[in-house]
């Protein structure tokens, strides 16, 4: 509360010191009643309150003309609130005046003549919106790529010489080459799917619907066939069923590269998820409503709209976006009932969680390896260890050595093995899944550490952790084990280098802490060693057992072995 009255206060503050002479900016003539509504809007805004933000900028709309962030932000709360239309037809009726002169503006009239088929006005207001490039990188970026969008729409040919911005520029050629229906679309799809720099299967899929589109079933079957469920995206995972299903169409009623609107809104995707990856929602989600307007059919995307929520802790919002996510698409389906099962463990408890996911899945009648798959990690999480070995169990029985997947799913397997202290199980899957990946850092890492904790073969558990090292020297969790090893081995001045480091890169990781909290004490640190200590015993994640441990410690020390 005290932050948001301090964060009103700098606003009144900032307000009130716009120039009396600007008839724009200046509130002389205004009622406290309107000012009153406004400045609340201004805080909702800012604590990203939106509904409350636009219902508040909706009541004192005789701002508009006469302070001009007013407009911005009106027409942003507007286009977070899925309101695109209203924010055009705002920006058109002010279209005439100076306060409409801001890049968002102009982002929404190059829409609305997409929307139209009117690409030389598209066009033209792309050049309007150049003033905007030269402060920022970012909306040179985006303009400067949409001129090449729209270049291609106008013209019906590739552009040649443009700006490069690399990735985005990779994808966007695709797209155009894709559009124009010339023959190096194969070839360009082709590189940016098997790019090794950077994960770019979501492509895969739209890869899918150009062959689909081209009556190229065959081959778009041939695609499919090397995507397993259980390592695949949703959005993949859901391609794949309908292909199996004979209901290739529906890539296409989802999705076309013949279809303008539908190239723009996927390229408003990307700039979304390159935002929401920065943890900037709000940017995200403004650009995701843009994408949603353009192309309202494909669904799929509002999927990050449902993380994007969950990641704030709009939970209220979040699920209801996830009404959209209905039974007839099962992978859809499927990510509806997991992500509410979520936000029952967050709001609730994680049993009820549990019960919600297992009775919906109980429900399906046609199970694939994802679903168990997913099932089983649910219950690995909730620490019912014996039923998530029953169901990764019911996966790995149906696979051989050969599968890419097999490794993975005996690392989970062991690892619930491990929890429930059945070691002798537990190494058996760990070494299996190593002798199919002998490179895997993780699966070195997890065995070694659990042969360290049980002071078994450690040499070799030392031997092992330095390869997972050698390939992965920033994880922090190798690196905590590797330096607890050398702990157990009375190396101090090791241990103690590669601890520290892990408590730097896992502040708020109880077990590294404790670690470095042990090794300072063998090195005679020991206030430092209870100051570690007790920040295990501040932590919301510690365990039951570490605390009794812990307090024990902070008590006595450690006894000289």
């Amino acid at each position: 509360m005290f932050i948001k009255k301090i964060k009103f206060i700098l606003i009144l503050l900032l307000l009130y010191q716009t120039p009396s002479n600007s008839k724009s900016t200046s509130f002389n003539h205004l009622d406290s009643k309107n000012l009153s509504k406004y400045f609340s809007g201004i805080v909702a805004f800012e604590n990203k309150d939106n509904p409350a933000a636009l219902e508040f900028f909706n009541s004192s709309k005789i701002l508009i003309n006469r302070h001009d962030p007013y407009l911005r932000k009106y027409i942003s709360s507007l286009v977070l609130q899925n309101k695109v239309p209203q924010a055009i037809g705002i920006i058109k009726q002010n279209l005439e005046k100076e306060n409409s002169n801001f890049f968002d503006a102009h982002l929404l009239l190059i829409i609305d003549s997409l929307k139209k088929n009117n690409f030389d006005k598209a066009f033209s207001h792309l050049l309007e919106a150049d003033r905007f490039t030269k402060q920022d990188k970012f909306s040179l970026a985006i303009l400067e790529s949409l001129k090449q969008y729209v270049y291609v729409f106008k013209e019906k040919e590739f552009l040649d010489n443009k700006k490069n911005f690399g990735k985005l520029s990779i994808i966007s050629e695709t797209f155009q080459k894709c559009y124009l229906g010339d023959p190096e679309t194969d070839t360009y799809f082709s590189k940016l799917i098997n790019n090794t720099e950077s994960d770019f299967t979501r492509y895969i899929y739209f890869y899918l619907t150009f062959l689909i589109e081209n009556d190229r079933l065959v081959k778009a079957k041939e695609v499919t066939n090397n995507i397993q469920y259980i390592n695949t995206t949703l959005l993949l995972s859901q391609a794949k069923s309908w292909i199996q299903n004979k209901n290739s169409q529906k890539l296409n009623e989802v999705f076309s590269c013949r279809n303008h609107n539908d190239l723009i809104s996927e390229f408003f995707f990307l700039i979304s998820n390159l935002y929401s990856s920065q943890n900037d929602f709000n940017k995200s989600n403004f650009y995701l409503n843009l994408a949603n307007y353009l192309n309202p059919k494909f669904v799929f995307n509002l999927s990050l709209l449902v993380e994007n929520h969950f990641s704030s802790q709009a939970y209220g919002k979040a699920k209801k976006i996830l009404k959209k996510f209905n039974k007839k698409d099962n992978f859809y389906h499927w990510f509806r009932l997991k992500k509410e099962a979520q936000i029952i463990a967050k709001q609730r408890n994680s049993e009820e969680s549990l019960n919600y996911i297992i009775s919906n899945f109980n429900k399906i009648n046609q199970l694939n390896d994802k679903i168990l798959f997913d099932v089983a990690n649910f219950y690995k999480k909730s620490k019912d260890y014996n039923q998530a070995i029953n169901y990764y169990s019911k996966i790995i029985n149906n696979l051989d050595d050969t599968s890419n997947i097999k490794s993975d799913l005996l690392y989970r397997r062991g690892g619930s093995y491990e929890r429930i202290e059945n070691y002798k199980e537990a190494d058996k899957d760990l070494l299996h899944a190593l002798r199919i990946d002998p490179e895997d850092a993780y699966i070195l890492n997890y065995l070694a550490y659990s042969w360290l904790e049980r002071n078994y073969k450690i040499n070799e558990a030392i031997k092992m952790l330095e390869k997972a090292y050698s390939s992965k020297s920033n994880d922090p969790y190798i690196i905590d084990s590797i330096g607890w090893a050398y702990y157990l081995i009375d190396d101090y001045l090791k241990a103690e280098k590669f601890l520290k480091r892990a408590v730097e890169l896992m502040p708020d990781d109880p077990i590294v802490n404790d670690h470095y909290g042990d090794i300072l004490w063998k090195l005679n640190r020991k206030i430092q060693a209870r100051y570690f200590w007790a920040n295990v015993l501040k932590m919301n994640d510690t365990e039951k057992e570490m605390i009794e441990k812990i307090n024990i410690k902070m008590v006595n020390g450690i006894k000289s072995s």
